[in-house]
């Protein structure tokens, strides 16, 4: 029996996420000033991943 392809393993998906975690968010508006460190992490703005 074979298995579902919506149950694959993370590393086979190979897709491009659109959404990012809490950490990469906050690394990434760092990164772009828009955001000093140590600032509250609620109520951050959206942010694209960089291409």
């Amino acid at each position: 029996m074979s298995q579902h392809p919506s149950l694959r393993g993370v590393s086979t998906l190979g897709g491009k996420r659109n959404v990012l975690k809490r950490f990469e968010r906050t690394a990434l508006l760092e990164k772009r000033g828009q955001r000093k460190p140590g600032e509250k992490i609620t109520g951050l703005r959206k942010t694209k991943p960089e291409a």
